[in-house]
């Protein structure tokens, strides 16, 4: 039995105005194809469904049973276009971005500003975390995009990224150091306050600071970045951060390395092959409009 969504629709217009002519002008077809394809889907399901009278048009046991049927049919289709439709639309959906810390205090709200103003009714799902744990959020299906640190050994494979942003790190401290840049070398001395084991920026200064030709040593350790700042500002030592980490730190000042610094990319990742749903591809396209078109923070970049 093949019964197609048309004929239950034409079934259903027919049922409730009662006359073929009618029904056809009410459907925009011609009264011969209206017909045509009520015969096929009476023919499809073995019974009649129409008393065809002079007086009119008349429902038989068979119709009667199938009207509720087929109008449940219609309108779960119809409301499932319409679904689609405003997702296609924007009218409705979610996006899931995933952002380091340090992003997420700076670049990524005024990204998610600008989008909800063009989107309001898109639901935002932000996940901060460090960027390993980003990636295997994006691989497990757990985040649409994500904004991560791209590691000098490249990234996943199964990801596609495009680079957003080049960040120089600065060092951050509680009162100003003795020169307005620095060598990272300088700070053989001086107690650093240092991330925990597998965030990003901790690999970055502890390989910075093997390059300058010393170990640190920590005055605290194992933060993520708002404690990593908080503890700075309580005067426990400096910390390597990226400049935009210091964006509403009124507390904290930032003094830049001096050439070639440490800098690191930022770059805007998803699964690799995958469609993105319309809401995410509308923020993707948020993202790097504002991030070509806005100005940026001392010591970012946009690439």
């Amino acid at each position: 039995m093949n019964v197609q969504l048309q004929q239950l629709r034409y079934f259903v217009t027919v049922a409730e105005v009662r006359h073929f002519t009618r029904a056809a002008e009410q459907l925009g077809v011609s009264q011969p194809t209206l017909s045509k394809q009520i015969h096929t889907l009476e023919s499809a399901l073995g019974a009649p469904l129409f008393d065809r009278s002079r007086g009119g048009v008349a429902l038989t046991t068979a119709g009667e049973t199938l009207l509720p049927l087929a109008r449940r049919v219609v309108a779960d289709a119809d409301s499932a276009r319409d679904a689609v439709q405003e997702v296609v639309g924007l009218r409705r959906g979610r996006v899931r971005l995933g952002a380091t810390p340090s992003l997420c205090t700076s670049l990524v709200p005024l990204v998610l500003r600008e989008f909800h103003e063009r989107y309001p009714d898109i639901e935002l799902h932000v996940d901060e975390g460090g960027s390993q744990d980003l990636v295997a959020a994006l691989v497990a299906h757990g985040l649409d995009l994500a904004l991560i640190v791209e590691p000098a050994r490249g990234t996943d494979p199964a990801l596609s990224t495009v680079p957003v942003l080049r960040e120089s790190l600065v060092v951050a401290s509680v009162a100003p150091l003795s020169a307005p840049r620095i060598a990272l070398a300088e700070l053989r001395d001086t107690p650093l306050v240092m991330f925990r084991t597998g965030y990003d920026l901790r690999d970055t200064t502890l390989e910075a600071c093997r390059r300058a030709g010393f170990t640190p040593r920590y005055a605290v350790e194992g933060g993520e970045m708002d404690a990593v700042l908080a503890f700075v500002e309580a005067g426990l030592g400096v910390a390597l951060v990226p400049s935009m980490a210091l964006v509403n730190r009124p507390l904290l000042h930032a003094a830049p390395l001096v050439a070639p610094g440490v800098h690191r990319t930022i770059a805007l990742a998803q699964r690799r092959g995958s469609v993105l749903p319309h809401a995410a591809q509308a923020l993707r396209t948020t993202l790097l409009d504002h991030v070509a078109s806005s100005p940026l923070p001392v010591g970012v970049l946009p690439l």
